[in-house]
């Protein structure tokens, strides 16, 4: 009988690991089955490029993968996702790293991939797959697990932005805004397997447009489906928010919506902002986030910054901590500037290392601070929270409320995917700790 067997092994985004689901989905359909590594004929490596950490445990990944299996005639590489892509010369990078590799393939062939998969089987080594165009990745209808309670939907891939530090453009390519009826059947598929929270997920949601649908109006017909869900809304580029507002009050006003923003500010410096060719300054968007907070006072906000940018001056710097102290935000992901391929900010002078470095240890400790008070007004909140996996101990359970926080509530015994009424007992930096009532 025909070992049909793979293995994957996805790195990145949310945008990453829904490519890895559809990837799963149509090799399943296709009478493949999942296994372990040791034990699946193909290996299919779903790569991220946007930091240079990132590449650098990919490129470990492969070259371990490479000692190990070296000498296995039935062990099969294909390598997906970003980073094959982010520069002419990269697939050159990944013949050195694993030359044993059967198959690099593009971003958007994933269909096709069962028909490689006999290829590579009938003898067809080192292949290099282009697709032959954008396609929409919304049409892939996922069949979950039972126990399954996240779902995962694509809504476009690429952006309409030329950031001067990021390579995902490269790789990822202009915008392409899938089909409303296509997203919404997607959803409903999903729904009625008992997913109760979705995510919709996308280089950059807020540039969403199709058929004359914006993004509001795809998340008012999504919230409109008779279930009961929350819903996600994937990041949010700032020049949406200062162009957009009213869309982005309008859609945290329904019910199924998580009031939680993803925004990437990047740095507190409009010199900083224009160097990095990011169309927005700072005052625009605090005007715009004074309203959103006092609109929605228990939003939760989660924001990136990017530390050691070149030409970032001590000075820049500073206005990024005051930037971060006054936005008081639940999440901030601090990334050390690296240079990546083919992007105009690898031409530029860059900062040291080591003063990099700094910068990032002072402003994790500046929002650490924050993170003492930040969830005070919590204090004894009751509502509901949708149940989603066990806690850190035995017989607690891990949720979320509308605001899209951590909950740990203790002594379960209800049913995953159940939503269920607590009250917040305590508080333990961003995490809250309720009981039911």
């Amino acid at each position: 009988m025909e070992n049909k067997t793979y293995y994957i092994e996805t790195y990145g985004c949310t945008s990453n690991k829904a490519d890895s689901l559809i990837i799963s989905s149509v090799l399943n359909k296709a009478g493949y089955s999942q296994k372990k590594l040791e034990d699946a004929e193909f290996v299919l490596i779903n790569t991220c490029a946007v930091k240079q950490q990132t590449e650098n445990k990919i490129k470990t990944r492969l070259k371990d993968l490479y000692n190990r299996y070296k000498e296995e005639e039935n062990k099969y590489f294909v390598i997906a996702g970003c980073l094959p892509h982010i520069d002419s010369n990269y697939i050159d990078v990944i013949k050195k790293i694993i030359p044993n590799f059967s198959a690099i393939i593009d971003l958007d062939n994933l269909e096709e991939i069962p028909v490689i998969l006999r290829d590579i089987k009938s003898g067809k080594k080192n292949l290099i797959i282009k697709s032959k165009g954008a396609s929409d990745k919304s049409r892939f209808l996922i069949d979950y697990p039972k126990d399954k309670i996240t779902g995962i939907v694509p809504i476009s891939s690429g952006c309409l932005g030329s950031c001067t530090y990021c390579c995902v453009k490269n790789a990822r390519g202009h915008l392409n805004c899938y089909e409303p009826k296509s997203i919404i059947e997607n959803i409903k598929h999903q729904l009625k397997q008992g997913i109760k929270q979705i995510y919709l997920t996308s280089q950059d949601c807020s540039t969403y447009m199709s058929n004359n649908m914006r993004l509001v109006d795809l998340i008012q017909e999504i919230g409109n489906l008779d279930f009961k869900f929350f819903l996600r809304i994937g990041m949010l580029n700032p020049k949406f928010i200062v162009d957009n507002f009213d869309q982005l009050i309008s859609m945290f006003k329904f019910d199924k919506v998580y009031q939680f923003l993803h925004i990437p500010i990047q740095s507190g410096s409009d010199a900083v902002l224009k160097k990095m060719n990011r169309p927005y300054t700072i005052s625009d968007i605090t005007e715009k986030l004074k309203i959103l907070r006092k609109e929605f006072p228990f939003i939760t906000i989660s924001t990136d910054i990017i530390c050691g940018f070149p030409g970032e001056t001590e000075d820049d710097f500073a206005q990024t901590n005051d930037l971060i102290k006054w936005l008081n935000p639940e999440i901030l992901n601090i990334s050390q500037y690296t240079a990546r391929p083919g992007t105009k900010a690898k031409e530029m002078k860059q900062i040291n290392s080591r003063i990099i470095k700094e910068r990032s240890i002072r402003l994790t400790e500046i929002f650490r601070e924050s993170m003492v008070t930040i969830n005070e007004k919590w204090q004894d909140w009751e509502g509901e929270i949708l149940l989603l996996h066990k806690g850190t101990t035995s017989n607690q359970a891990f949720g979320r409320n509308f605001a899209y926080k951590n909950i740990f509530l203790e002594n379960n015994k209800k049913k995953y995917g159940s939503f269920v009424r607590i009250q917040i007992y305590d508080i333990d930096g961003f995490n809250l700790f309720a009981k039911l009532i």
